[in-house]
C-alpha cells in the first residue's frame, strides 16, 4: 500500500496512477485522474457557473425526484471502467459538474462506478481544453450516451449523443430554446431557466 500523500507537489506527474493511489491523496488541490495521469482541476468556478449548475440541478432534480435515476453534483467521483472494477484497475476518475445515473447498481459510497447516463460540464476559462477535448474523448470512450457542454458567457448548450461509439452533435441550444434531455424521453429543460441569473 502506498503512503499517504498530503502535498500535491510530492506527486510525480510523469507517473501513471490508479484509483487506489487517488484514495491515498489528502491535499487541498482538487484533481482528476485521466487515463492514469493526474490533472489539476480549475480554481473554484465563478458565480454564474455555479448559478447555472444550481439551476440545472434544481430543474433535473425536480423531474427525477420520483424516478429510479439519481442526480449528482461536483465534487462527486465518477470512476470510469476500462479493464476492471477494482480500485487498482481504475485509471480514470472525473468529477463532472452534474451527472445522472439510472442504474442503481453503479452507485456506492464512493460515487459512481461505471458510466453515467448523462454528464454535464459547465465551462470555465481554465477548463476549455479539458472539457472540449480530453473529457470529450474520455466520455466517448466510456460509452456515456449523452454529454452536455454548457458555455456560460455565450448562454449556449451543445449536446452530444453517442451513436455507434462516436459522439454526434445533436444540437446547439440557447436560452430561447426548450432543451431536450434525451436520457429522459419527452422531457425538455427551458433554456431561459438554465441561464436565469
Amino acid at each position: 500500500m502506498s503512503p499517504l500523500i498530503t502535498n500535491f507537489s510530492d506527486l510525480d506527474l510523469s507517473k501513471s496512477y490508479t484509483y487506489a493511489d487517488y484514495l491515498r491523496w489528502q491535499f487541498s488541490e482538487m484533481v482528476e485522474l485521466i487515463r492514469g495521469k493526474v490533472v489539476k482541476m480549475s480554481p473554484s468556478p465563478g458565480s454564474f457557473h455555479q448559478t447555472i449548475s444550481s439551476n440545472l440541478h434544481g430543474i433535473l432534480w425536480t423531474k427525477l425526484r420520483k424516478s429510479p435515476c439519481r442526480l449528482f453534483a461536483a465534487p462527486s467521483d465518477v470512476r470510469l471502467i476500462r479493464k476492471g472494477k477494482n480500485d487498482e484497475q481504475i485509471v480514470t476518475v472525473v468529477q463532472p459538474d452534474l451527472f445522472m445515473v439510472c442504474d442503481a447498481s453503479k452507485i456506492d459510497e464512493k460515487g459512481c462506478l461505471g458510466s453515467p447516463d448523462l454528464v454535464i460540464e459547465i465551462l470555465s476559462p481554465g477548463s476549455l481544453h479539458q472539457d472540449l477535448k480530453v473529457k470529450y474523448e474520455v466520455y466517448e470512450e466510456a460509452g456515456i450516451g449523452e454529454y452536455w457542454v454548457v458555455f456560460p458567457s455565450e448562454r449556449v448548450i451543445e449536446i452530444f449523443l453517442l451513436e455507434n461509439g462516436k459522439y454526434r452533435l445533436s444540437g446547439h441550444f440557447t436560452s430561447e430554446d426548450n432543451i431536450p434531455v434525451h436520457s429522459i424521453p419527452g422531457f425538455t429543460v427551458p433554456g431561459i431557466e438554465v441561464f436565469e441569473w
